[in-house]
């Protein structure tokens, strides 16, 4: 029978290496994919890798569909190194979209451009007040940060349809659910006109470096890996589990509010059913193939963004589904996880050892 066992020593070479192993497996079973479906791997391969990356435009779009993804596994990379399993921050997302809405739909023809910056305090504050929930729930009764975060998502959700389909339906827009289209003054500005590309890609930027310093040059986040990686050894030293539970959250609530927020006010340009895409799902697979680490992050979501840009192509010019981007991206996370098993573990042949189980 096939049996794993554990390697001594991982190689440390490999576990670098096994993101881009994972996605030349990926591409691979793309390939047959395409095949399978009738259609020309050549051309399938292209609107995926070739298409998002062709000329400014492209590359503006690519900007739009990684800057949220950057800023939830920034946060999500924070919850993960401390042994915390937010599973919802697509639901902090939604919150902090609806939080920067109502702030921008408050705005009158005449506001100055500063309320940019309370549109994206107000995201930041809508997500750690979503986030905060969980970390109540999992700090007074121990209830799982997994499933509560989830149903979050759920719940905002409907809070979501409730208000554009209700109180915040714009009463000019012929019923449809949504709000008004947000003032001038409120949308975030963009990098260069006639382009998508907004102030989004600088403040992801800005906060990369930020987490990076925080998580590997400050005694907190110190505290917070050693937590995660070694909770007796936490305890030990005097850092305090609470104190990480409450920081990571709304750490990780507040980066998936500011996406919100940036999405809400910038590429939308007003709220409706569908400020959810997934994002906050999506950005699990982020941090994990980056890593958890900032910079690694950047890269992994450029690539997931490829997948999401592709995806939309493939529907348009080759006629197949739009829900073929959700299988490239399980099929990253299948051979990403395959990969990290392989190298913590061999696999053997033969009968389980006398203490096996």
């Amino acid at each position: 029978m096939l049996r794993l066992e554990a390697r001594p020593q991982p190689s440390k070479a490999m576990s670098l290496a096994s993101p881009l192993i994972a996605l030349v497996l990926t591409t691979i079973i793309g390939i047959a994919l395409f095949a399978l479906l009738g259609k020309d791997p050549v051309k399938g391969l292209q609107v995926f890798f070739v298409e998002p990356l062709k000329n400014a435009r492209a590359l503006s779009e690519l900007s739009v569909k990684a800057v949220p993804l950057v800023l939830i596994a920034l946060g999500l990379a924070v919850c993960f190194r401390s042994n915390l399993w937010n599973i919802g921050a697509e639901g902090q997302f939604i919150v902090g979209a609806l939080a920067g809405g109502w702030v921008a739909l408050q705005a009158q023809p005449d506001s100055s451009r500063g309320i940019v910056v309370l549109i994206l305090a107000a995201g930041v504050l809508g997500g750690m007040a979503w986030a905060g929930i969980t970390a109540l729930l999992r700090d007074r009764f121990n209830a799982s940060e997994i499933l509560v975060s989830l149903m979050l998502v759920y719940v905002a959700e409907m809070l979501l349809s409730y208000l554009v389909y209700g109180p915040w339906k714009d009463p000019k827009g012929f019923n449809f659910p949504q709000t008004i289209t947000f003032l001038e003054p409120t949308k975030i500005p963009r990098l260069v006109d006639g382009l998508r590309a907004n102030i989004g890609v600088l403040i992801a930027l800005v906060a990369v470096g930020g987490f990076t310093a925080f998580l590997f040059r400050t005694c907190r986040g110190f505290a917070l890996q050693v937590g995660g990686l070694a909770p007796a050894a936490a305890l030990y030293a005097g850092f305090s589990s609470r104190g990480a539970l409450w920081t990571a959250l709304l750490v990780s609530g507040g980066m998936a509010g500011l996406a919100g927020a940036l999405e809400a006010a910038g590429p939308l340009g007003q709220l409706t059913p569908y400020v959810p895409v997934g994002y906050g799902f999506a950005a699990i697979i982020v941090a994990f193939v980056g890593r958890l680490h900032p910079v690694g992050i950047v890269f992994s979501a450029l690539l997931m963004s490829m997948f999401y840009i592709g995806g939309e192509l493939a529907q348009s010019r080759l006629g197949l589904p739009k829900s073929l981007t959700g299988v490239f991206q399980g099929l990253l996370l299948f051979t990403l996880l395959a990969c990290d098993t392989l190298i913590a573990y061999r696999v053997r042949w033969g009968a389980a050892g006398k203490g096996a189980r």
